[in-house]
């Protein structure tokens, strides 16, 4: 290991941690000096929107804690029928559904997952491959009204998604693929310099809430680290970082999810 190596393994440990007594003079956050926020919600980009069914008794779902966390594994192979709507539409609430909003100046979301500050600086979407009333594409979530919007019509995202996610072909053909982005500016606005860390930790809080959930309906899910940063943000539109821009997104996350295979 030379030195360069070692010094930047140095440096991202230092990510790691919280706060230190040295930290009581750095420059004030955002908040602190009492300047605007980005909103806590993305504002609907397509005319074409998808409500979502919310009627999750009929999903049958498995309340048995014990049992879920026992089952709960990463599965990569699916089974050959779709993945319902209501399926979905239960995954995306259970990983950023919303419960109340609070605040008059500043709206405050509280969802089915915990956030540092309650900042929620995640957003959803969706590269649908086979869902049952659904047209292939990518859509994004917004939880606000709980609906799916489409982004991109029946494109087929094979192969991008193949080299995006370094080749992981069951993830890239998976019946849903969740990709999960952030704004960091909407924790940074509170916690500065230290809402990277925050903001990777929130998106742990919500895969582990995906594979959960997922394991209450009989479906599976498959955590997804390792991808090209710059062809996912390309899929997604995103401007190509890096930036310092309030509206900067940048993807950070993913998960295939489909129907567990008989025999798994």
């Amino acid at each position: 290991m030379n030195d360069r190596t070692k010094y930047q393994i140095m440096k991202e440990r230092e990510f790691l941690k919280g706060y230190h007594s040295g930290d009581a003079g750095a420059e004030k956050t955002d908040q602190e000096q009492k300047l605007p926020s980005i909103p806590s919600l993305k504002k609907r980009r397509s005319q074409q929107t998808i409500a979502l069914p919310v009627e999750f008794d009929r999903l049958g779902i498995s309340s048995d804690i014990w049992d879920l966390i026992m089952r709960r594994q990463s599965r990569r192979r699916y089974a050959p029928e779709a993945v319902s709507l209501y399926e979905l539409s239960f995954l995306l609430w259970a990983t950023q559904g919303i419960r109340k909003f609070a605040g008059h100046k500043e709206q405050v979301t509280f969802r089915s997952v915990p956030s540092a500050g309650s900042r929620h600086p995640l957003e959803t979407y969706l590269f649908a491959n086979h869902v049952a009333g659904l047209s292939r594409g990518l859509y994004h979530y917004l939880p606000g009204e709980h609906v799916l919007e489409l982004w991109d019509p029946a494109q087929d995202y094979e192969a991008e998604l193949t080299r995006a996610l370094c080749g992981q072909h069951f993830a890239a053909t998976a019946p849903v693929l969740f990709v999960w982005s952030a704004l960091p500016y909407r924790t940074e606005w509170r916690y500065g310099l230290k809402a990277s860390k925050y903001i990777l930790l929130d998106a742990g809080h919500m895969c582990q809430n995906l594979y959960l959930a997922c394991e209450s309906i009989g479906c599976g899910a498959c955590a997804i680290g390792a991808y090209d940063q710059d062809h996912m943000d390309e899929l997604l539109g995103f401007a190509p970082g890096p930036s310092v821009d309030p509206q900067y997104e940048c993807v950070v996350y993913a998960a295939a999810v489909g129907r567990v295979r008989e025999g798994q």
